[in-house]
């Protein structure tokens, strides 16, 4: 398996979930900005279930260096790369942060999934797991340059899950709502809105086995989300979300 973004409490569990179900990897690479912490999650995994892995620093805020990922094979890639960045009172004039949210969410972030998607696609076999974020569904003045972000990455899956489709690799999109993780520390999230990162884990397992194209981690926000998109925009500009 390749996991990007490899530090994430989301992935770590999914990793987790895979390996309790009996799924068997020869090597699980791990791919992280910061290889020092991802360290003892690998040793984790080779104590709990005598999993080899590697890791290899990937910061997709620098210069990728693809040669580091040439000898990386596998049909089974989960993405979790993120960066909620700064809100907008706070982040929006700020160019850097702007950058940054695009750079990880986005700009930097595709190339590398295009390098796997190839891959794959050479071999007629593979899925490939991303997560994305309701965020990107609409624009909300509360976030609106990090969902802008997820809204390209959710269009760039659909078009890739498209053109892949017919190449036997199968593209998943998950949109996992509010997250109790590391990443949302701190805001003030509704606990019925909320899931766990390793309820989120084993949701997307299932939507993994069930070849599910979109899969949204609590089934509650397929419904908030569906209102949210259909409110008028002379309505919706006034609201405060």
């Amino acid at each position: 398996m390749i996991v990007l973004g490899s530090n994430s409490e989301v992935a770590q569990a999914f990793v987790e979930e895979c390996l309790a179900k009996g799924e068997k990897f020869s090597t699980i690479y791990l791919l992280s900005s910061n290889p020092e912490t991802t360290e003892k999650f690998a040793g984790h995994i080779n104590v709990k279930f005598l999993q080899h892995s590697e890791i290899i620093t990937l910061d997709l805020r620098k210069e990728i260096d693809y040669k580091t990922l040439e000898n990386i094979n596998s049909d089974l890639l989960f993405c979790a790369s993120g960066y909620l960045g700064l809100g907008t009172e706070e982040g929006l004039y700020d160019d850097g942060n702007t950058a940054q949210i695009i750079d990880v969410n986005y700009a930097k972030l595709v190339p590398v999934l295009n390098f796997f998607a190839k891959k794959m696609e050479s071999k007629r076999q593979g899925t490939m797991i991303v997560l994305s974020s309701v965020a990107g569904e609409r624009g909300r003045q509360s976030n609106f340059i990090y969902g802008s972000a997820k809204a390209a990455l959710t269009a760039y899956l659909s078009g890739l899950r498209n053109y892949l489709f017919d190449k036997k690799v199968h593209v998943l999109t998950v949109k996992p709502g509010f997250m109790d993780t590391k990443m949302t520390e701190g805001l003030p999230l509704n606990p019925a809105l909320t899931a766990t990162p390793k309820k989120a884990a084993a949701g997307i397992y299932k939507a993994y086995k069930n070849k599910k194209n979109v899969a949204y981690v609590l089934p509650i926000w397929a419904i908030i989300m569906m209102i949210i998109r259909n409110i008028p925009e002379f309505i919706f500009k006034k609201l405060k979300l």
